[in-house]
């Protein structure tokens, strides 16, 4: 496997960066002051091993993680990312985001998804970028929608999240349906 190219990707007041080593106790301390508002919809990963997991997989070719930064001071937001990216004849991937919840509904996901999707676009030469998300989870839906990703579906019990198995929603977006949208 070759050595991946470290990737930033720089917005109008956010930064996506790849995470660090140095990025565990900020973000930890953002995803358990978060739970309670994402009870449901995110797993606790606020453990070391579990973050040290996430920078192995965070290195590997079908996988790009961000941490999404304000610009002004480097203040860790959330993360997104793009992973199980396929080649070949299929060219997609899936995205996953968190913004912590003291900074919802702030229009930095919108950004960072937006730089995302730039990037799997016009970087990588994807077709697709999939997201999967729970049916009540009216924010996430509503952000998708507003990228111009278009609902496909719904997959049964797909994810297991706080010991249960919880439906999703299948999304997508398909670079002939993003080059319109973009500004």
């Amino acid at each position: 496997m070759s050595k991946k190219r470290i990737v930033k990707l720089y917005g109008k007041r956010i930064i996506l960066r790849p995470p660090t080593k140095a990025d565990f106790r900020e973000y930890a301390a953002l995803v358990k002051i978060s739970q309670p508002v994402f009870r449901g919809f995110i797993g606790r990963m606020w453990n070391r091993k579990q973050f040290n997991d996430h920078l192995r997989r965070s290195e590997r070719d079908d996988h790009y993680s961000f941490m999404i930064c304000r610009q002004e001071d480097g203040v860790i937001l959330g993360s997104i990312g793009l992973f199980q990216i396929v080649r070949l004849k299929v060219q997609t991937a899936f995205t996953g985001y968190v913004i912590g919840a003291p900074y919802v509904r702030q229009g930095y996901a919108t950004e960072a998804l937006q730089l995302v999707l730039r990037f799997a676009f016009q970087k990588l030469k994807l077709h697709r970028v999939e997201a999967s998300i729970q049916p009540h989870n009216v924010p996430s839906r509503a952000l998708v929608r507003r990228a111009g990703f278009t609902r496909e579906g719904l997959s049964r019990r797909l994810v297991k999240i706080g010991g249960k198995w919880r439906d999703h929603e299948r999304w997508a977006i398909l670079v002939e349906d993003w080059r319109p949208l973009r500004r």
